[in-house]
């Protein structure tokens, strides 16, 4: 396996057996290893010019040691993954050039149709992985091809700096464990928001390709979509995406775990007040921590209180009871009024 860094099999074999040693004599790893002398003597040569065995001594016959391999060869893996990103990227430049030279030839490939969910799952992986700026996502209830948990490739993109920008439809939110995966997202970097309602399903990565089905959930059969090229009908799928964005509401989702918690913690206290004895914050300029603009956050993108409640692994009480809290420090009497002041104060 690691003759993909340029070490032999031979040379793996000797070096294991100098680090089960620790140190050795050439005429002892002969008779370990079964090998002639010129042999383990042109094994040890090849070793010690790749910095993974030392003797020590001048002695021709001195005793060997290995050396640590993570520093003799940390820098040649750190250059063939520079290699292999290299690569990668050259790869994607070239892919690009194909399409853009097929699209200026024949406008029929501004729009490729793929059909069925393996398909259009293989499809949205692969963009992913050549994802080099930002994907956008619109997220609606019932995934055709694929869904959050097996999306893996966007936490590789976030990783290798990519930015994701998604949002999500209401009635997502209320699919089981569905926060717990979106909380995933946003805390490897994902920004996601929320809308009650998503006119179309789409991908748009690197604002050079985009995905979208084409015909309408409810018409089921086999999933098909199209893959839309550089062309103004991408750039009216960009402008689809950025509108409904600027409308779509803030998710802040932290430790799924952390509301519940926060409320044994309250309801442990004297008196069952909303703040801790020592909490002397004015309501004037009052900010929510991270558990009340969780809740917030669901609140205002219309979730029921009961799949609030179910969500956060509180009691429907529990959350009515919070929420009431907040219109006492929002000075506020109704829950439109609770929505526009946080939407006034900024507290999302």
């Amino acid at each position: 396996m690691l003759d993909v860094i340029g070490l032999t099999s031979a040379e793996e074999e000797l070096y294991r057996c100098l680090l089960q040693l620790t140190t050795a004599r050439p005429d002892e790893l002969v008779r370990r290893l079964g090998w002639s002398r010129a042999q383990v003597a042109e094994q040890v040569e090849a070793l010690r010019a790749k910095g993974l065995v030392q003797p020590t001594g001048d002695d021709p016959d001195a005793p060997l040691y290995p050396t640590a391999p993570d520093v003799a060869l940390g820098a040649t893996l750190l250059r063939r993954q520079e290699d292999l990103e290299a690569a990668r990227r050259r790869v994607t430049q070239l892919a690009e050039e194909y399409r853009t030279g097929l699209r200026r030839h024949h406008v029929d490939h501004l729009v490729e149709v793929i059909r069925g969910g393996r398909t259009l799952r293989d499809r949205l992986r692969d963009l992913q992985n050549s994802a080099r700026e930002e994907v956008l996502w619109f997220c609606r209830a019932n995934p055709l091809a694929m869904a959050g948990p097996e999306n893996v490739e966007e936490f590789d993109a976030l990783a290798r700096g990519v930015s994701y920008r998604a949002i999500y439809e209401r009635d997502l939110l209320l699919e089981p464990g569905a926060l717990a995966d979106l909380a995933k997202g946003v805390a490897a970097g994902e920004q996601a928001r929320v809308l009650d309602r998503l006119p179309v399903r789409l991908a748009i990565v690197d604002g050079r390709t985009a995905i979208c089905p084409l015909v309408p959930d409810r018409d089921g059969g086999e999933p098909s979509a199209a893959v839309i090229g550089r062309s103004q009908l991408l750039d009216a799928l960009l402008a689809l995406f950025e509108s409904h964005w600027r409308l779509a509401t803030r998710l802040r989702l932290d430790d799924p775990l952390a509301v519940a918690a926060t409320e044994h913690r309250r309801d442990s206290g004297s008196n069952g007040d909303r703040r801790d004895a020592g909490d002397d914050r004015p309501a004037d300029g009052y900010r929510p921590d991270a558990d009340e603009a969780r809740l917030l956050s669901l609140f205002v993108a219309g979730v029921p209180d009961k799949s609030i409640a179910s969500q956060l692994g509180v009691s429907r009480r529990t959350v009515q009871r919070r929420l009431a809290d907040l219109m006492d420090v929002a000075g506020v009497d109704t829950r439109p009024g609770l929505a526009f002041q946080v939407a006034r104060r900024g507290w999302l």
